[in-house]
């Protein structure tokens, strides 16, 4: 009887996009013995993981919230080494404050970590609170534990596996979290405005509302309010330069500066049937295999890369609709429907002297989220006074800032409009204006920033500035609709219900990033990028771990 042999030959893998999920993509199908090219636009990595510098200041341009460390230093390990060993990682406390709209006349509220410390705080924020929150903690840190086993290190290509007895037994209690929302879930336990604020803005970072996030999303609270939050010195940035070196390490070939035109797919002549059915389902796609990609350099020269298969860790919409053959694209009309989660506003400023009003990380919240959230879901222009999120990064990162300044990063949730436009740069040496919209909101929210953290002089002591917009992020990292992170974490765009690594019609070509599952955050760029080698060892026929196996 023959039995399956398993081909150990090094293949030829392209990984578009140099972001978190390329890197890491690249990085793991190196460790296997591939041979790796990564091409990445921009001339320099990192994706939405952007930097920017100026007069000594340095900020991050993307990510700065250091959650889930254990997924992070999973990847480092699996690389051969630790996170520990590759970033110099601190702890924040408190890990954040909080100014609220309605009680500027008292105190900001600073959460530091821990279950005691949280319950204590809550309690003084809402007496006889203290016991609800141990017990949406306790359920909090049970999703997440089930979430980590059985729907994020998944593809959910064996739909029996979600049959699992503990999934089974969780499923009175999830059943009603999947369906409700974050907001209500928080709502019927704590009436404490602050308290609700806390505990729903995580949705945010999941690219969506309170309102429309799943309950089951409160598991973000057990990883700010127990798991804590830290900060690699030298930022996101840091991070970005460590897992390019292990990629390269590992024996990933990294081209910047390599804008890729389109993903060559052969056997693509049109199926009467698939054609047919295709077009009932409102698309137009022909079965193929990936077997390249074309690439543009920075002199305008175009390259062909051949490959056994294709990682797209790239921005979905883009892929499917730009780089693919018309046989096997997506038209746009797939794509009615989706949300593309919120866009933002980012506002990066130098400031002379000391701010001790600021924490490492601050959260300004207005009182009428509705609306707040409202204008960003609508498209609508945001009030004058809207949730701002800011890093003082040079409270930690002593490499952001000449001494005694500060180096001051805000983020303003906006609608997904590519109309807003981009923002501008205001250094000694450059004064290019931005579009009206971007630095209209820009100046409002560190006039804002101003008032409620009372800091009178902070427009005057301002050196540097930069903003962005949605224009910038639908350029430089060609996002659906300028979204900021990538399709927002609502019901339908979530676990199995998001896209799946694997193109369905065309095989060989696999995608890992923010656009499909998991999901959004630099944590889920990291587990994504686990599928997508599975997926890619699968179409090879190469030996791999499976995604969930202990390491």
């Amino acid at each position: 009887m023959r039995t399956h042999q398993t081909d150990t030959r090094p293949r030829r893998v392209v990984v578009v996009g140099g972001g978190f999920a390329g890197l890491a993509t690249a990085g793991l199908l190196a460790r296997d013995g591939h041979q790796v090219t990564l091409l990445e636009r921009q001339s320099g990595l990192g994706g939405r993981a952007g930097r920017w510098s100026a007069e000594g200041f340095t900020f991050d341009t993307g990510p700065s919230w250091y959650l889930m460390p254990e997924v992070i230093d999973r990847w480092f390990r699996l690389m051969g080494t630790s996170a520990d060993e590759r970033l110099d990682l601190r702890r924040l406390e408190p890990a954040y404050r909080v100014y609220t709209q309605e009680h500027l006349e008292e105190p900001p509220v600073d959460v530091v970590t821990g279950r005691a410390e949280a319950t204590a705080l809550v309690e003084r924020l809402e007496p006889g609170a203290g016991p609800r929150l141990g017990a949406y903690l306790d359920s909090a840190a049970r999703i997440y534990a089930l979430a980590k086993r059985h729907f994020l290190y998944t593809d959910f290509r064996r739909p029996l596996a979600l049959a699992h007895p503990e999934v089974l037994r969780a499923l009175p209690a999830l059943g009603p979290q999947l369906l409700g929302g974050l907001r209500g879930h928080v709502a019927r336990r704590f009436q404490d405005p602050r308290v609700r604020q806390i505990l729903g803005y995580p949705a945010v970072f999941l690219g969506t509302s309170p309102r429309r996030a799943p309950a089951m999303y409160h598991l973000m609270s057990h990883l700010d309010l127990e798991d804590g939050v830290q900060h690699p010195i030298g930022g996101f940035a840091a991070l970005v330069d460590a897992m390019a070196d292990l990629a390269r390490e590992a024996g990933v070939e990294i081209r910047t500066e390599a804008e890729v035109t389109r993903i060559e797919v052969a056997d693509a002549a049109p199926s009467p049937a698939r054609g047919a059915l295709g077009r009932l389902r409102g698309r137009r796609r022909s079965p193929g295999r990936a077997t390249g990609v074309v690439y543009r350099d920075a002199s305008g020269a175009e390259h062909r890369v051949p490959a056994d298969a294709v990682v797209a860790a790239a921005d979905l919409h883009h892929v499917q609709t730009r780089l693919l053959p018309a046989a096997q694209s997506v038209p746009e009309s797939a794509w009615d429907g989706r949300d593309p989660g919120p866009s933002g506003v980012l506002v990066c400023v130098g400031v002379r002297g000391a701010l001790p009003q600021l924490l490492h990380h601050t959260l300004l919240f207005t009182a009428d989220w509705d609306d707040n959230f409202g204008r960003i879901e609508a498209g609508d222009e945001l009030a004058e006074e809207t949730s701002v999120y800011v890093s003082r990064t040079s409270a930690t990162d002593p490499g952001a800032a000449p001494d005694g300044d500060e180096a001051l990063f805000l983020l303003v949730p906006a609608p997904a409009e590519v109309g807003w436009g981009r923002g501008g740069v205001r250094t000694p040496d450059e004064d290019t204006p931005g579009d009206p919209m971007v630095e209209a909101v820009a100046d409002r929210a560190l006039a804002q920033l101003a008032r409620w953290a009372d800091i009178p002089d902070l427009a005057e002591r301002i050196v540097v500035r930069r903003t962005y917009g949605p224009g910038d992020f639908a350029a430089e990292v060609n996002a659906w609709r300028g979204s900021l992170l990538g399709p927002g974490h609502t019901l339908r765009q979530s676990a199995m219900f998001r896209p799946a690594v694997r193109d369905a019609d065309v095989a060989g070509l696999v995608y890992a990033g923010s656009s499909v599952r998991p999901g959004i955050g630099v944590p889920m760029c990291l587990i994504s990028a686990e599928i997508a080698r599975e997926a890619v060892a699968q179409h090879l026929g190469a030996p791999v771990p499976r995604p969930g196996a202990p390491l």
